[in-house]
């Protein structure tokens, strides 16, 4: 199965990775915080209250979510984790962006060396088709192909 779907480039990039998938919000700080703070090589999401996400590694995958909640530091949690190196490959919302994801992943793209891409509004049957470990190729237009 193959299916392209098209949303905005809020911090445009190209870039392959497996996905994981979260169908409620993504706490920011809840998934990053315990490994940020044991400045790990590889962030595991640590929210207990993400059934989706928790244990499921984060560093190197495209994090599919319908939108962030949380904590007003979610934008430096994700400048955070990429100026670490820990970061998503790529941040991939069914819904509109927030300002503080948005903040965070433009700011890292700017000040740091890991470009995290994130496309947001690819809508609600791009969370249903995704499943974890399918493939995804991000396109720096906001073409978002799941495969698998």
């Amino acid at each position: 199965m193959k299916k392209t779907f098209v949303g905005r480039p809020v911090v445009p990039g190209e870039v392959t990775a497996p996905c994981v998938v979260s169908h409620g919000g993504f706490n920011t700080l809840a998934s990053f915080q315990k490994s940020l703070l044991a400045k790990s090589k590889n962030a595991v999401c640590g929210d207990q209250n993400n059934a989706d996400l928790y244990n499921k590694p984060l560093t190197g995958q495209a994090l599919c979510l319908p939108q962030t909640i949380g904590s007003t530091t979610g934008g430096l949690v994700l400048h955070t984790a990429c100026s670490m190196g820990v970061a998503p490959a790529a941040m991939l919302f069914s819904e509109p962006i927030d300002s503080l994801a948005a903040a965070g992943a433009i700011l890292a793209d700017v000040w740091t060396e890991h470009s995290m891409p994130t496309v947001d509004n690819l809508g609600q049957d791009f969370l249903d088709t995704v499943k974890d470990g399918m493939t995804i190729t991000v396109a720096a237009d906001g073409t978002v192909t799941v495969e698998g």
